[in-house]
């Protein structure tokens, strides 16, 4: 027997409140051949230790980050985290409450977001920024949403360069929220050669580019900055992999009205996925329309120095109708792991850490260069890039994952295209975390395939 706290008139009560006939007709939006039919298959019942060596069993066969030779990228990057973040992130001081609803009582949570966003305005050269969102596709949504606010335009240009995933968080809202998406150019591998700015005009609100962009290529979006701006557009910049900022030109330098991004590569862990920590920069004459938290210096009754949550536009401490956004909350743990680990590495340690990245790169780069057909389809990259294959991608990450590497992440995962040169496409990313002796090991393993 279940308990079960409703009883069959009850739910029928709230699917009439709701205006729907049964529950299935609430998963109507999703296809039919992606439901289940039937339960799943398991049993009905088994003890606590049954279940957490059965549960065990299926996790170990995961191939987890740090178990294998890693060179995946693709939005998700495998870096180094001191021992020292994960011992001051459980110290006493941080653990407080899931959300301060009296924040000015939460002084010391207030001041590492306040130490957090001071960070992400310096590495992506704005000048303000947010207490972060929840990762960095649903902050270049609320960034998508922000500019048509701003321009009162519904016009959105997308760079099909955008990472796959934020593109598709992009059209999802786009659905539900009245903007509408003007242009996605088909991907282009591995080459600049998008032309967004003619599709820029007066009725567009805002253009959404990335640098480094999914396939690798570094980018400088001056002329398309200053192209919106003539416009009356808005230029939002994606930074998916944070630590290229301690290397390459910021957005902010760049014109950028917004930046977004993912910080996960600073403190936090792959975890198969998330907790992330998304980062949202803008310019202060854009202050009042950016989502999210803030929090603001001050100083108390006694003239010490103290921070207070400020400018709280969200629907939690407004009127709903007012409110910028429905994110009522930050990712407040990953953001302190996200400054506690830039903290402990400084300006100097963050600019050396994004040359030994690219300098990983550069390095597997000349190694592949040696294997013939395989091409390098980057002019410039920071510490991922594109190769074309003479055979399937996907047979090749199969052969390597046989002989324990995760060899990179396969371009038609993404795109499904039909077309031979997506097929044979392999997105590559080699960090710190690969030493030249990996680098090796995973040559020799693609050379094996290439020439077998």
């Amino acid at each position: 027997m279940r308990y079960l706290p409703l009883s069959e008139n009850d739910r029928q009560k709230m699917l009439a409140r709701i205006g729907v006939n049964s529950v299935d007709d609430l998963f109507s939006h999703i296809p039919a051949d992606l439901r289940l039919k039937k339960p799943l298959d398991l049993p009905k019942h088994k003890g606590e230790i049954d279940v957490q060596r059965h549960l065990e069993n299926l996790a170990n066969q995961n191939i987890g980050a740090g178990k294998a030779l890693m060179f995946l990228g693709g939005g998700a990057y495998y870096h180094n985290i001191p021992a020292a973040v994960d011992y001051i992130i459980q110290r006493g001081e941080f653990l407080t409450s899931y959300t301060p609803y009296q924040p000015e009582l939460a002084q010391g949570t207030l001041q590492y977001l306040f130490e957090f966003q001071t960070q992400v305005a310096m590495i992506t050269g704005m000048e303000v920024a947010n207490s972060s969102m929840y990762d960095g596709s649903t902050a270049t949504v609320e960034a998508v949403m922000m500019a048509c606010r701003i321009t009162k335009r519904q016009e959105v240009v997308v760079s099909a360069n955008l990472h796959p995933h934020y593109a598709e968080v992009i059209d999802t809202h786009a659905q539900f929220t009245g903007f509408r998406i003007r242009q996605i150019e088909g991907a282009v591998l591995g080459r600049k050669s998008e032309k967004l700015a003619r599709y820029v005009d007066d009725q567009v609100s805002c253009v959404v580019v990335q640098t480094p962009d999914f396939f690798g290529n570094i980018n400088d979006f001056t002329e398309l900055a200053e192209l919106c701006h003539k416009k009356g557009a808005l230029l939002i910049v994606v930074v998916t992999e944070i630590i290229s900022l301690g290397l390459l030109k910021s957005p902010g330098e760049m014109g950028a009205d917004i930046v977004v991004g993912e910080g996960q590569s600073l403190g936090n862990p792959l975890s198969f996925g998330g907790p992330y920590v998304g980062l949202f920069a803008t310019r202060e004459k854009y202050i009042r329309q950016m989502p999210g938290r803030l929090v603001g210096q001050t100083v108390d009754a006694d003239g010490c120095r103290s921070w207070v949550l400020t400018l709280s536009t969200r629907e939690q401490h407004i009127r709903r109708e007012k409110a910028t956004s429905s994110i009522c909350t930050n990712s407040g743990l990953c953001a302190l792991a996200f400054t506690v680990h830039l903290s402990l590495l400084g300006e100097d340690g963050f600019r050396k850490l994004a040359r030994l990245n690219h300098a990983r790169a550069c390095y597997l780069a000349k190694k592949l260069a040696g294997i013939r057909p395989l091409h390098l389809l980057n002019e410039t990259f920071f510490n991922e890039f594109t190769v074309t294959l003479p055979k399937s991608a996907y047979d090749a990450v199969e052969h390597m994952a046989r002989l324990g590497i995760l060899g990179g992440v396969p371009i038609n995962r993404f795109y499904n295209r039909q077309d031979t040169e997506f097929a044979r496409s392999l997105l590559v990313c080699a960090t710190e975390m690969n030493s030249e002796e990996d680098i090796d090991m995973f040559v020799k393993a693609m050379r094996e395939h290439v020439y077998e």
